[in-house]
């Protein structure tokens, strides 16, 4: 029994200690959405549905909650921001290439579409973030728009 109750008193101390330590937040500016706004010109429903579900993962601006100073739960959200922003970051929109903005408004109808965005585990803690069906027609139609503009959505036949 001594050797259990010295086993939990370690890892309570390495648990105090990892409080300490934690990965480099994602404090950029919601400034840097405004080329993405500009550009893509969602309606003022769209906006909203934007920043309560995509933002946090996809831009250089997160608002964390606040089981975000909990570790090892704060390396678990980098690691779902840091994979959302390499897919699809509408901070750093302005590099991209028509083709390749073309393409991830492309992925994007794909994703609402088929409910796998926002993230299962995002909605779990972030209820508004669950898409209705009707919210769902609002983005997608505006991506279709979107590509529309860019010129490369195939045409119907």
């Amino acid at each position: 029994m001594k050797i259990i109750k010295k086993i939990l008193l370690l890892l309570l101390v390495v648990f105090i200690i990892a409080q300490f330590f934690g990965p480099e937040k994602n404090d950029g500016d919601l400034a840097s959405i405004d080329a993405f706004i500009a550009e893509t010109n969602p309606p003022e429903d769209v906006k909203l549905i934007l920043k309560e579900t995509c933002y946090d993962c996809h831009s250089d601006f997160t608002r964390y909650p606040w089981y975000n100073n909990i570790t090892p739960v704060n390396y678990w959200l980098a690691d779902h921001i840091k994979h959302g922003k390499k897919h699809f970051n509408v901070s750093k929109w302005e590099g991209n290439s028509i083709k390749r903005k073309d393409h991830k408004f492309e992925e994007l109808i794909e994703m609402v579409e088929e409910k796998e965005m926002p993230l299962n585990s995002y909605t779990w803690t972030h209820s508004e973030a669950k898409l209705t069906d009707d919210q769902i027609k609002a983005v997608v139609d505006w991506a279709k728009m979107v590509r529309l503009k860019y010129g490369l959505e195939p045409k119907p036949e």
